[in-house]
């Protein structure tokens, strides 16, 4: 009898503890990090990727909203941040509990939409369109009070376009917030036929760069904050290279040069034109936006026509440079520095970038709808770039966004060193591996 009621005593005890953490699962099946990689199988036909020798893939979860960005905990669980609510809900916990590869739990909480999402010290962050929350984790890296995260920064600056606030912390105890310009260019009518910029851009002032603030403080505000970087039109996509100790970030180039200024540019050039630009930051650069874009083509950076530009006229040193330029309107939405041991040794250290693809390149196909790579040595970039992952659209010319299957978003790398990548079209969320 005196048996029987330690159990029981201790069987309620675990059931209050998991209910308020989700430490427990109630399945003693569950595998965790790397042990259930070596049973993951690749779907047929790598889930419609097209992919490099001896790299498969696997649709790991279909239908689950739209999921922007992805951040795997160390147990190899799922965080996803919603664009929109799903089922009224903001983040989803998925998990693999049989080591099969496929979700087969999901565990939503928040009530607010977004795009970040970032596990660090203890902690998982999230963002919404205005806000940065952040749960305790326990010590399988669950969160512990899904009700009651704490809000450690408000009042960010939200307008009718580049709302998202996509966030990374660096190992010293601060978070970076992308601020998106509401803006295409800074023009006295927004995308209006030959109207001229504002001198000097009033928006600069709470948006258009990346501003720092400490990760621990509640209720920070722009005053609390640090402008780091400025000129920075909007990025989705931002990650923190431990070889470099840097924050590195994709910028979206700006749109429209043929149809607000057909004077200078054509259909093609503007289709092509500017470079998606990726960005090494220290505290106090600027990039140049509005005033100026970077041509790729060229290999300099150009004055804006809404500033007195004519496409050809460069200008000095005043703005940084990108380390790597891409072709424009490819829309990269996610950045992520690999460090895992699954892949080859020459993705060790690089830049995986997703690109959302394109919507503005007509007459030209749009383009993108791709995972592309950069080598990287010491922290810098050590060759050309490459279509890494493939035919997320399903199809190779797309006329329009909407006829694109897959749109890749986020990027997250598992603690297996498998490769996560989110598609906020359908829903779908895939998982690469090596096929050693």
């Amino acid at each position: 009898m005196k048996k029987n009621m330690i159990r029981l005593g201790s069987l309620l005890t675990a059931i209050v503890f998991c209910s308020s953490s989700w430490a427990c699962t109630g399945d003693s099946t569950r595998h965790e990090g790397g042990d259930a990689a070596t049973a993951v199988t690749p779907d047929a036909n790598n889930a419609g990727l097209k992919l490099p020798a001896g790299f498969g893939a696997l649709k790991i979860i279909d239908n689950i909203g739209r999921p922007r960005h992805i951040v795997v905990n160390s147990k190899g669980e799922v965080y996803i941040k919603e664009f929109r609510l799903k089922d009224g809900k903001g983040i989803y916990l998925l998990r693999d509990t049989n080591g099969d590869g496929k979700i087969d739990t999901k565990i939503g909480f928040g009530n607010y939409n977004g795009t970040g999402i970032v596990i660090k010290n203890g902690y998982l962050y999230a963002s919404s369109d205005e806000e940065v929350f952040r749960y305790k984790l326990d010590a399988n890296e669950n969160v512990i009070d899904t009700a009651h995260p704490e809000k450690i920064i408000t009042g960010l600056k939200k307008g009718r376009q580049h709302e998202t606030k996509s966030i990374v912390l660096d190992d010293a105890g601060n978070i970076y917030v992308n601020i998106g310009a509401y803006s295409n260019s800074c023009q006295e009518v927004d995308r209006g036929k030959g109207s001229k910029g504002i001198m000097p851009c009033p928006i600069l002032d709470s948006a258009g760069g990346i501003w720092r603030f400490k990760a621990d403080k509640l209720n920070q505000t722009y005053g609390d904050g640090t402008r780091y970087a400025t000129g920075i039109r909007n990025v989705v996509g931002l990650d923190w290279n431990t070889q470099a100790n840097q924050l590195f970030v994709m910028q979206h180039g700006r749109d429209g040069l043929f149809q607000m200024f057909p004077e200078y540019y054509n259909e093609k050039q503007s289709a092509e034109l500017p470079a998606e630009c990726l960005y090494a930051l220290k505290e106090g650069d600027n990039a140049g936006w509005p005033y100026i874009y970077y041509d790729q083509q060229q290999k300099k950076k150009i004055l804006a026509p809404e500033y007195g530009g004519d496409g050809k006229k460069s200008v000095d040193d005043k703005y940084i440079d990108p380390v790597y330029a891409f072709p424009g309107h490819l829309a990269p939405n996610g950045l992520l520095f690999y460090t895992g041991n699954m892949f080859p040794e020459k993705y060790k250290n690089g830049a995986f970038i997703a690109f959302h693809g394109s919507w503005n390149r007509a007459p030209e196909p749009q383009k993108g709808f791709f995972v592309a790579f950069v080598p990287f040595k010491n922290g810098k970039p050590s060759g050309e770039w490459e279509i890494f992952a493939d035919n997320f659209a399903g199809k190779e010319d797309t006329a329009s966004p909407g006829q694109a299957e897959h749109r890749p978003c986020g990027l997250a790398q598992g603690p297996d060193g498998s490769l996560y990548v989110t598609d906020d079209t359908k829903g779908a969320v895939y998982r690469i591996i090596y096929k050693k």
